[in-house]
């Protein structure tokens, strides 16, 4: 993009209101936040806004659950998430609710523009329906195995391995997620949306160059290729949501309204600041609009917006910036772990603007998945940003204070040095404007080395010694103090809160990118306070310690035969110290010199064990793999000369009849906790 001011809206994924921020939230708003203060810190009007995803079933069943109204949980739960994103430093120009009154009159305009142009049709279909609980079932609260690759506990719409779109009647071996009975099927009238009317437009759109990334375009081909389905966006009472015009107790599907809270959010923000909403949104509209979001939900953002949009006659993104999922230390994030870390409780233990450093380094403008890894971590923040870029300052600015009053030089001692940061410019701001963060760490942290051996080389503790060496030693600092401040600006989208202390500590105002170049000379800085800290292996400990389950190392007692008298009674609370999880079998295998023994490894929902298990006698291993059983997860690991056992497989056994695991019936997932 050139350089003339541009008028640019930017989104992220509106976060499901029904749940807290974790740290795998923040790789897309620290992403988003970074390319947002890098596009104003360039001069360009520049709007981030973001929502919570307000509506749907899961929400209406937390509201009852926790006996308040639904309007009450999503306020209370955008309070927090609004101040967990402000300890991250992600500063939205607007945050707004999908269940606000601009979202409300913008879905039915969007419907009924669709509805007139003939692009929604009304049919009666038969859909899943839990008996036990009276309602028929979202998409997402059917889970099964997928029709097209047969991956097990997949939801009712998409498969998160292959990544196929489908109804949920075709899912294999459906089961109810709220009552775990296997639903039924039941008449209900239904909206569609015509996705395939707009193929033609899709097809251009999806392969224009910019509009995705390459691989995101690869797999949207992959979608064409098998069709375009027509897309359910209505459902049935009860359901929190908007009801759709003229249709008594049907409910907008909340994929139709959330991404129209993009447009709603902005709209809250046209009215608070007098913008122009039809400047941006309509079709021919000369503005840019930028989406990021996570991979997993590509189908509805490169699909159904544009198709929806395009329908009643608004513009289309600009892009569609996909990205990964984040892994810790290369593992899925995992509660039993202490991984699946909730952004408030990082911010309790590590300074957040680090943990923004540290997804920089690693982010690139592709889709892959991201690694977390915590001994990196730690060694990334010491080494780059207290070793190597705050000790620039340090080493300078005491000098300055002693011997010269806080006054830097009035010429650049080494003019060249300066022109070497200044002219790597233009490919960070490259790097930035293409989201590839980590390149542009990468050159950032070079030129810190190369301020550093520029300091070591010139040795101002030495000169500052030597008579008569005042301005060589003034010189040599405040040049010091001047490629410090070049890095700081450039790494001020990244380390906003870094960045501010250290504009106080050089007595300047925030920066725009278009006065990195100048100098400060004969400038009055102000008395140097550390900028950063260290990051100690103590604080990750108590990040992952704050972030486990309660599993607590209770053995359960062991299963009465029934030619046993019932061993001591204990009470409920004894016993619900157990933690008995359903689990599924992924691998089964025979352990060499041990004659009662199979190594089994299980699928606990968030994370797998190891568990040694004696039913050789009784199991071909072949057998046990994709059986469900149960096991108790808050064992404590027990060290064997085989290797380590993650908890105990339940089993049974009777008169000579042999051991038997034990199997839950049809329906319950891996997991799932036994009551």
């Amino acid at each position: 993009m050139s350089n003339s001011n541009r008028e640019i809206l930017v989104t992220s994924a509106l976060p499901y209101a029904n749940g807290s921020i974790h740290i795998g939230h923040l790789v897309e708003y620290i992403q988003t936040d970074i390319w947002v203060r890098f596009q104003k810190m360039r001069g360009h009007s520049c709007h981030y806004v973001c929502a919570d995803d307000a509506h749907g079933t899961p929400i209406m069943l937390r509201a009852r659950a926790e006996n308040i109204s639904p309007e009450s949980l999503i306020e209370k739960v955008k309070i927090e998430h609004m101040a967990d994103f402000a300890k991250f430093n992600i500063e939205f120009d607007q945050y707004h609710s999908t269940h606000s009154d601009e979202n409300k009159t913008l879905a039915s305009q969007i419907y009924l523009a669709n509805k007139d142009a003939g692009h929604i049709e009304k049919r009666t279909i038969t859909q899943a329906y839990d008996a036990k609980e009276q309602m028929f079932l979202p998409d997402r609260f059917i889970k099964g195995t997928c029709p097209k690759c047969k991956a097990e506990d997949q939801y009712g719409d998409n498969c998160e391995k292959c990544g196929a779109s489908y109804a949920s009647n075709e899912l294999i071996n459906p089961v109810s997620a709220v009552s775990g009975e296997t639903p039924i099927e039941k008449e209900s009238e239904h909206y569609f949306f015509k996705l395939a009317d707009f193929e033609d437009m899709l097809k251009n759109w999806t392969t224009t160059a910019g509009h995705l990334q390459k691989e995101t375009a690869n797999k949207v081909g992959e979608w064409f290729e098998a069709g375009l389905n027509q897309w359910d966006i209505s459902r049935d009472a009860p359901y929190f949501g908007f009801e759709i015009p003229n249709a008594p107790n049907k409910f907008f599907y909340v994929w139709l309204d959330a991404p129209i809270g993009y447009m709603a959010s902005f709209k809250a923000l046209c009215d608070k600041k007098g913008l122009d909403f039809n400047h941006y949104w309509k079709a021919d509209s000369n503005t840019e609009l930028y989406h990021f979001i996570g991979k997993d939900i590509i189908y509805f953002h490169a699909l159904f917006w544009p198709a929806i949009l395009e329908g009643a006659g608004f513009r289309k993104p600009n892009a569609i910036f996909s990205h990964g999922f984040l892994t810790v230390d290369n593992q899925k994030m995992s509660k039993s772990r202490g991984t699946f870390i909730k952004a408030s409780v990082w911010a309790e233990h590590i300074r957040p603007e680090y943990l923004r450093y540290y997804f920089a380094s690693r982010l690139s403008n592709n889709s892959e998945d991201i690694d977390l890894n915590l001994t990196d971590f730690s060694h990334k923040i010491n080494s780059d940003l207290v070793g190597k870029l705050v000790n620039i300052a340090s080493r300078c600015a005491g000098f300055i204070k002693k011997r010269f009053n806080n006054q830097l030089a009035a010429e650049l001692s080494n003019p060249d040095l300066f022109a070497t940061f200044i002219d790597a410019e233009s490919q960070i701001a490259a790097y930035y404007e293409n989201r590839q963060y980590r390149h542009a760490i990468r050159d950032i942290i070079a030129l810190a080395d190369k301020a550093n051996q520029y300091i070591d080389e010139a040795q101002p503790w030495v000169i500052a010694k030597e008579p008569n060496k005042d301005a060589e030693l003034l010189g040599i600092c405040s040049m010091g103090i001047n490629l410090f401040r070049v890095l700081i600006a450039y790494l001020q989208p990244v380390l906003p809160e870094i960045s501010a202390q250290a504009r106080i500590f050089l007595n300047i105002k925030p920066l725009q990118w278009s006065e990195i170049k100048t100098p400060l000379l004969d400038h009055q800085i102000n008395k140097f306070k550390p900028l950063a800290t260290r990051v100690d292996t103590k604080q990750i400990d108590a990040i992952l310690e704050a972030s486990k389950e309660d599993l607590q190392s209770t053995q359960p007692p062991p299963p009465a035969k029934k030619s046993e008298p019932i061993a001591e009674m204990i009470s409920i609370d004894d016993f619900a110290k157990i933690d008995l999880r359903i689990a599924r079998i992924i691998k089964a295998e025979h352990v060499e010199k041990a004659n009662k023994l199979l190594k089994l490894t299980l699928d606990i929902g968030d994370e797998t064990r190891q568990v040694f298990a004696g039913i050789k006698s009784a199991y071909d291993p072949k057998d046990l793999e994709g059986k469900m059983t149960v096991m108790v997860a808050n064992l404590a690991p027990r060290k064997m000369s085989f290797g380590l056992s993650e908890g105990m497989v339940l089993a049974a056994s009777g008169k000579g009849d042999g051991l038997f695991i034990l199997q839950p019936d049809q329906g319950a997932e891996a997991g799932m906790r036994v009551r």
